[in-house]
This record gives C-alpha cells, structure tokens and sequence, in this order.
C-alpha cells in the first residue's frame, strides 16, 4: 500500500526478509523513500515529521515479520534511523540553499519568516528523534526496546541533520552579516514576496539536488545513414 507517496508494503516485505547483513541495503531503502517521500510534499516540520512517522511504522512492521534466527533488531534499526537521516539531511541542505538566496537578495535575518524559517532548521534534530521515538512507541513489544536502544545511542553519537543544521544556520548569520556590510537591498521586497511559498520553494531545491546527483547517461553514438557505422575501407 501507498501511503503518502510511500511505498510502504516494499519496505515492509524488505525488513521482512532481510538478514543482519543487509544493514546497508536496509539503510539505503529506508533512505531513498524517505527522500523520495519528501520530495512530494512541501517542507514544513508538519509534513516531515508525517514522513518520519510513517517510515518508522512500516519499518517495525517489517521487522516484526521476519522469522529469521540470529536477528540483531538493534543494529537493524539503527540502520534504518540512519536512512531516515541521511534523507533529512538533505532536506537541511536544501532549506540552507533556499535562504541563501534570501540572504542575498538583502532580506535580514531578523525579518519574521526569516526568523520562523531558521527556527525550523535549528528544531530539525530535535523533531527527527521526537517523530521517530513516538512512531516507535506504537510498535509491537519486541520491537519497542530495540528502538529505545538504537534511538539512544544515536543521541549519543548525534546526527548528521543535527551537525547540518548548526552549520547552516552559522552559514547564514556569516553571509547575512556579509550582505548588511555591503548594504545590499534590490530584489528585497520581491524575496519576501517569495518567502510566503518557501516551504513549496525548499521542496523544489530538494528535487534540484537530487537530479544533479544522479549519473549522467552516456551520449549515444552518432550513427551512420542507413543504420550500423560502416566499416572504413583498407587503403591499397
């Protein structure tokens, strides 16, 4: 079933199947929904947390299935909650990338969706274990200890969202201070007219990022007339 623009039955039936071993297939799969997930929607923590909820659950549901002995559901779930970051993590990039060209089209920091719109970068690590642990808690009773586990250690050893996001928002108070120095103001009133869609905006920077970061396919072969290239003739 589809949940969301989540194909929730395949990542059920892969945590179903899948051995220890597979933590990094398992990884990779939960990342590339959640990603995919996210870029469907607008960016709002609303929506993201929705996403995060939804992943987990299919997750648990999953591993609840499989019947495999020798199962590390631990390990196994911190392989999930790493997917689940690596995705968000780019969600920050592109939320940085998007008030970049804010920043420099002159609209202050201080300025009232600015202000939201950084507030929500710096509550993405906070969200990203709140969403994730609430979803856990509704699992099944063999599942709900290994991702109290998992989740712990992973405030432990923080998230890749979390670093993100602090740079980010450092990044930004350095480029605003930049723009203010250089007393830049065109564009001002047009970006804040922008900044009422910027959750649509974010969405699209996402997708943006995403295409760049897939494989180029190789030009085709210029073919000769008449179909397959000719063969050049032996000088005598």
């Amino acid at each position: 079933m589809t949940k969301g623009g989540i194909d929730t039955d395949a990542l059920m039936l892969q945590f179903a199947q899948a051995t220890t071993k597979q933590g990094e297939a398992l990884r990779k799969a939960v990342g590339d929904a959640t990603l995919k997930a996210l870029q469907g929607r607008e960016l709002t923590l609303s929506n993201i947390r929705k996403v995060l909820e939804k992943i987990t659950e299919a997750t648990s549901a999953g591993l609840t299935k499989n019947a495999l002995p020798g199962l590390d559901a631990q390990a196994m779930l911190s392989k999930a909650i790493a997917g689940m970051d690596g995705a968000l993590l780019q969600a920050v990039q592109a939320h940085r990338k998007a008030l970049e060209q804010f920043v420099e089209r002159g609209v202050g920091l201080e300025d009232e969706q600015m202000k939201g719109a950084l507030a929500n970068i710096e509550k993405m690590e906070a969200m990203f274990f709140k969403s994730i642990g609430g979803a856990a808690k509704s699992a099944d009773d063999a599942m709900r200890v290994p991702w109290e586990k998992a989740l712990a250690a992973m405030k432990v050893q923080g998230t890749a969202t979390g670093v993100q996001a602090a740079t980010s928002l450092e990044e930004l108070a350095a480029r605003g201070e930049t723009a203010l120095r250089a007393g830049r103001s065109a564009g001002v009133r047009n970006a804040q007219a922008l900044l009422k869609g910027y959750a649509a905006l974010v969405s699209g920077v996402l997708i943006g990022m995403t295409d760049t970061l897939q494989p180029q396919a190789a030009a085709p072969k210029a073919a000769t007339p008449g179909g397959a290239p000719k063969k050049a003739r032996k000088k005598v």
